[in-house]
């Protein structure tokens, strides 16, 4: 089994990782795989999901931040702890200070989801809101630690976190002994390189693909460059992978060892998220979805038995709404039009009319009467139909045009 090279960063193999399980027992949960039928008929071979999103904080981040907080000298406790996050590693590094008996301070981003903010302020660290980005507080926080001496605790960089997070990939080789891919959510890469780390000096072959949202891939130019490399825009729903850079520990790990880094799309995020919630009964984030996304782009292309790992289960309610009706959007299930009409008594319920023998529900009717652009006696009508699938929708329109109405969309 080929491992980086030792110069690069400090050494980390399976001892690590199994070290770190023994010290995470009675104190992190071992959370279950479950199958999925619909997944599995697609990648025609058995997929489960390892429900991280179960875990205690709701993700897989208590795991890396209680090694390394309990790595700490006693002085080192003494000064506590700092740490910078978007929400899942704030919740285990509070978690995790709090079981400890050690202090904690979190600094998390502005647009932080309040329900993040909220748990992680129960859970006994003092929350400091600064940045719009995830980097942007982490220099905050390691700012906050050269001035008071509170030792930071990096949310991926550190070979105890990722000796950590390597448990998860420990006790899927004890609940699936015949499992040949593992799909897991790549952010700064600390999960991926401690999975890896841990399969693959048990199963060589088993391949490992990580997966990061499109619009905030950092590893796919970083593995091209061969170092890290920083990205400019930010932009995806997927806050907990939104990392601009990877880090320096676990991107030579995940160079060595993790066979394949995929993108998926904003669209093929909601459509996952989606199809967790209705199909799984799993309330699942953007981030921790993302391997539920890779499988449905291309499902062929993974060998099974799969494992894809749910990593979180942290999710604003407000953007759960907008992320259904958008996964509803992509799937053909929500549609969304314009057309024009003769501005006349009786001229809506016709067209309700066409509508209802199209078999489409009608969600929600405005009217503009009022737009330049109309005629004297013409009305604009935007339609928001629930609808059953992409063929369905083309269906609605073929109806609409069909009557005699110009469909705009």
């Amino acid at each position: 089994m080929k491992f980086p090279s030792p110069g690069r960063f400090p050494p980390l193999i399976l001892d690590d990782v199994r070290g770190a399980q023994k010290m995470l027992c009675g104190v992190s949960k071992v959370t279950p795989l479950e199958g999925s039928r619909h997944l599995s008929a697609l990648v025609g071979a058995p997929v489960l999901f390892k429900c991280e999103n179960l875990q205690r904080t709701g993700s897989f981040k208590l795991r890396g931040a209680y090694v390394r907080i309990s790595g700490l000298t006693p002085v080192e406790r003494a000064a506590g702890v700092v740490a910078a996050s978007a929400g899942n590693h704030a919740q285990g590094v509070a978690l995790a200070s709090a079981l400890l008996g050690v202090r904690s301070t979190v600094f998390m981003p502005v647009g932080a989801p309040l329900p993040k903010v909220a748990a992680t302020r129960e859970y006994g660290a003092r929350v400091r809101l600064h940045g719009t980005v995830v980097d942007e507080t982490l220099a905050a926080a390691q700012e906050y630690a050269r001035e008071t001496g509170a030792v930071f605790i990096h949310p991926f960089d550190h070979a105890d976190i990722i000796a950590g997070q390597g448990t998860v990939g420990l006790e899927i080789l004890e609940q699936c002994p015949e499992v040949r891919t593992i799909v897991v959510g790549v952010g700064g890469g600390g999960l991926a390189a401690g999975i890896a780390v841990a399969v693959k000096a048990v199963r060589p072959d088993v391949r490992i693909v990580g997966v990061q949202a499109a619009g905030a891939a950092c590893y796919p130019p970083s593995l091209a460059a061969g170092h890290p490399v920083s990205i400019g825009s930010l932009q995806t729903m997927a806050d907990g992978i939104k990392v601009g850079r990877p880090g320096d520990v676990p991107f030579g790990l995940v160079q060595d060892l993790v066979d394949e880094v995929r993108t998926v799309s904003e669209d093929e995020l909601s459509s996952a998220l989606l199809l967790c919630l209705e199909r799984a009964k799993m309330v699942v984030e953007p981030a921790g979805a993302s391997p539920v996304a890779a499988l449905l782009s291309d499902p062929k292309s993974f060998h099974g038995p799969v494992v894809a790992l749910l990593s979180g289960g942290n999710v604003d309610p407000l953007l759960m709404q907008r992320i259904l009706t958008h996964g509803m959007a992509a799937a053909g299930r929500y549609l969304s039009l314009r057309l024009r009409l003769t501005d006349r008594p009786g001229a809506l319920a016709t067209l309700l009319g066409v509508l209802s023998v199209a078999d489409a529900n009608v969600l929600d009717v405005s009217h503009a009467r009022t737009d330049p652009r109309l005629g004297l006696t013409e009305a604009e009508v935007e339609l928001h139909l629930e609808t059953k699938g992409t063929e369905h929708c083309e269906d609605v329109k073929a109806a609409l045009r069909e009557a005699g109405y110009r469909v705009m969309e």
